[in-house]
């Protein structure tokens, strides 16, 4: 006999990800497990006095979405920055009404953060200067920061007060742009986000708690039950801070936070590597590598990123490179094959972020390691038309290709990159099975998937990219009572209304933590 649920979805189309029972009626919660997942006759006797009842009138329910690969932080910190994103903003002269309006409540010498910024989509088709920014805000530091998190741009001031002048030599792999006369920076800095925030003020206290509020509303409206840190600074003190939110009960998902690999000693030292739990909803993550080619060679070079990847894999951490281009995607298979062949290790689950240029020689080098690739499906969405008008032919051929990754037997899981893109899955979900940007245009369309391998992506093999699958990502019974109740069925709708349904419940441990 079991006991009487806490929680009981009835009347409900549940879609269980699960390849035992892949359909069900009704789904039964005790404290933070799944009790019971079956039929409306089998699930009565697990009513009693105090069971929650919720009748789903014939929605969907699903595993909640696992985000494998995003930045909480720096989304708290955008949420409360100017908003110069596409959608806001179509030109330098918006972006500076903006700014400038922001500096009217703002006291003179704080520093404004704007975020967002894309010079595909304004009418000038360049990125803003420091001149640009001095219009808007003179007596102001303001850090104008890229969609990509890649680039950021600096008025006169905020240069000024950072001491970043003619002499100052660029940081390894980042780039400062100037004029090719004078030498003088013209504002705009490549790879020097991380470089700039470590100078600049930190958001107070009360800032920080303001935004992560509102960066848990996004996660948990759009159905985010995990969400997985993906940023490569992250370190001890970062930690200590997520520790303290999910404490304090400010951000309701289950958190892996990944850690930058020059962090892998002080963590080891501590005993904590891929996987330590220190329950709350608190793991830890992979070791992440960003490769690029900013500056024209790949940094870093294969040589130290060989050694950066073989130390982290011998101490016990699960690797995440983040690599773009092909010669990226190249660079970090070589050093995962590498470590892996001079230390062997079953199950490792060594990750490659983004994987954007993957021709079919390196889908195949990639499923000979076993490694998992987390992709973002959404950015065929946001940024499609962007890809079509700028990405060579060669590249455009193999741009996200989920659906050749996922017949290579690779496992693919999904994610937003928030904040570079919205958090929203199910426009994810849309653009890997439709493959369709928000102008209409279509991109690779044999590279699609089926509906069922999107939702997985964003559910069973998000879990499994953070070795979270025994617990997370199907509605089993003893898997966290992680769930997320939707308008419509996602697999029983044509492809183009899927992007439309909407999240009417989330549930985070067996509790309704949103509603619609």
């Amino acid at each position: 006999m079991k006991p009487p649920a806490d929680l009981l979805l009835r009347n409900a189309r549940v879609i269980t990800l699960d390849q035992t029972k892949p359909r069900a009626a009704a789904v039964a919660t005790k404290g933070n497990r799944i009790l019971y997942v079956g039929s409306e006759e089998d699930i009565e006797p697990l009513k009693g006095a105090k069971t929650k009842v919720v009748d789903c009138r014939g929605k969907a329910v699903l595993p909640g979405f696992n985000d494998a690969h995003c930045h909480p932080i720096a989304l708290a910190a955008s949420l409360l920055s100017v908003d110069c994103g596409p959608s806001s903003v179509r030109s330098i002269s918006d972006l500076q009404a903006q700014i400038r309006h922001r500096s009217k409540g703002t006291p003179e010498g704080k520093w404004i953060r704007a975020t967002g910024y894309n010079e595909f989509y304004l009418a000038e088709k360049r990125h803003p200067n420091r001149w640009d920014l001095d219009r808007a805000a003179p007596d102001h530091p303001v850090k104008l920061s890229h969609r990509s998190g890649h680039a950021c741009v600096l008025n006169s001031l905020a240069l000024k007060l950072l001491g970043i002048s003619p002499e100052t030599p660029e940081p390894p792999g980042a780039l400062i742009d100037r004029d090719l006369k004078t030498g003088n920076p013209n504002g705009l800095l490549f790879e020097m986000n991380s470089y700039v925030e470590s100078r600049m003020p930190p958001l107070s206290q009360e800032e920080m708690e303001h935004g992560i509020g509102l960066a848990n509303e996004q996660f948990l409206s759009h159905g985010v039950t995990s969400v997985q840190d993906a940023t490569w600074t992250d370190s001890l003190k970062r930690w200590q801070t997520l520790c303290q939110f999910k404490e304090q009960e400010k951000f309701s998902p289950g958190v892996s936070m990944m850690i930058g690999a020059d962090e892998v000693e002080e963590f080891g030292e501590r005993g904590l590597s891929t996987g330590s739990d220190l329950g709350g909803g608190m793991r830890l993550g992979g070791a992440k590598i960003v490769l690029h080619t900013t500056t024209g060679s790949l940094n870093p070079p294969q040589e130290e990123l060989n050694q950066l990847v073989h130390k982290a894999h011998q101490a016990g951490f699960q690797l995440a490179l983040h690599a773009i281009e092909e010669n990226e995607v190249e660079a970090a298979v070589a050093a995962l094959e590498y470590a892996l062949s001079r230390a062997p290790k079953p199950d490792h689950r060594h990750r490659v972020e983004h994987c954007s240029v993957c021709p079919p020689h390196l889908v195949q080098r990639l499923g000979n390691i076993q490694a998992v690739v987390v992709t973002q499906p959404s950015f065929i969405y946001y940024s499609g038309e962007r890809y079509l008008a700028t990405v060579s032919p060669e590249d455009l051929n193999w741009l996200y290709p989920a659906g050749s990754l996922l017949k290579g037997g690779l496992r693919v899981a999904a994610s937003s990159d928030a904040p570079v893109a919205p958090v929203n899955p199910l426009v994810g979900i849309y653009a890997a099975v439709a493959r369709t940007a928000e102008t209409g245009q279509t991109l690779l369309p044999q590279e699609g998937t089926t509906k069922l391998e999107a939702l997985q992506m964003y559910t069973l093999n998000s879990a499994y990219a953070s070795f979270e699958e025994g617990v997370k990502g199907c509605i089993a019974p003893n898997r966290f009572a992680d769930l997320v109740v939707l308008s419509e069925d996602p697999t029983d709708v044509p492809a183009e209304e899927i992007r439309e349904i909407e999240v009417a419940m989330t549930i985070i441990d067996g509790k309704v933590v949103w509603q619609k």
